[in-house]
C-alpha cells in the first residue's frame, strides 16, 4: 500500500512539473514576441496640457480633442494671415482667384463711387397702364364664417364662397343661399338629354 501510494505521489509530482514547465516555456515566448514588437501598454490616462480637465492622446499632441481643433484652427488662421498680408505687400493676386481673407485692421484705399439713380415711377406707371397690378395681402387665419372658429387646413368651402368648420359646412346650417334643388335638376337634365325616335311613316 506504501509502494502504491508512493508511485501516486511520483506521478503527481511529474505532472505538477511537466505543467509548471510548460506554463514558464509558455510566459517567456510571450515575453519575447512583446519585446520584439516593442508593444508597451499606455502608463495611464494622459491629462489635456491646457489643463482643461479632458484626457489627451499621443496623436493630438496629449490635448483633448477640442483643443487640438481649436489650435489646428488657430495655426490655420495665422497662416492664411501671412500669406494675404504677403500678397498684400507684394501686390499680387491670389493665384485661385479668390479674394484674401485678412483678419485684422488693414486700410484699403477705397476709389469714389457715382451713385446711379433708377427711375421705378416710369415702370409702375407702365405696368398701371396695361392693368390694375395685383398686390396679395397677407391673409389671417383661416376661420369660420358662421362662429369664426380656427379651421386651418381642415375648413370646408362651400359653393357660396366661405369657409366653414365641420359643425357649419352643411347648407341647412348656415343658412346657404346657393339652390342645391335647381342646380341638381340641372345637371341631370344636360346629363341625360330626352332622346325621341323620328315618326316611321305608315304604309
Amino acid at each position: 500500500m506504501a509502494e502504491s501510494n508512493a508511485i501516486f505521489n511520483r506521478k503527481m509530482t511529474e505532472e505538477i512539473s511537466d505543467k509548471l514547465l510548460f506554463y514558464l516555456a509558455n510566459r517567456q515566448v510571450k515575453n519575447m514576441e512583446h519585446d520584439e514588437t516593442g508593444c508597451q501598454a499606455p502608463e495611464g490616462p494622459i491629462l489635456c496640457v491646457n489643463n482643461c480637465g479632458f484626457f489627451g492622446s499621443a496623436a493630438t499632441m496629449n490635448m483633448c480633442s477640442k483643443c487640438h481643433k481649436d489650435w489646428v484652427w488657430k495655426h490655420e488662421q495665422a497662416q492664411l494671415a501671412a500669406s494675404s498680408i504677403g500678397s498684400i505687400v507684394n501686390g499680387s493676386t491670389s493665384s485661385n482667384g479668390k479674394d484674401p481673407v485678412v483678419s485684422g485692421n488693414v486700410d484699403v484705399p477705397v476709389a469714389p463711387v457715382e451713385p446711379k439713380i433708377i427711375l421705378t415711377q416710369a415702370s409702375c406707371a407702365s405696368a398701371s397702364s396695361e392693368g390694375e397690378v395685383k398686390v396679395k395681402v397677407k391673409e389671417g387665419p383661416n376661420r369660420c364664417s358662421a362662429c369664426r372658429k380656427r379651421v386651418g387646413l381642415t375648413g370646408f368651402n362651400c359653393r357660396c364662397g366661405n369657409l366653414f368648420c365641420a359643425m357649419h359646412r352643411y347648407s341647412d346650417k348656415h343658412n346657404c343661399p346657393v339652390d342645391y334643388r335647381t342646380a341638381a335638376r340641372d345637371a341631370i337634365a344636360k346629363a341625360n338629354p330626352v332622346v325621341k325616335a323620328e315618326k316611321l311613316d305608315k304604309i
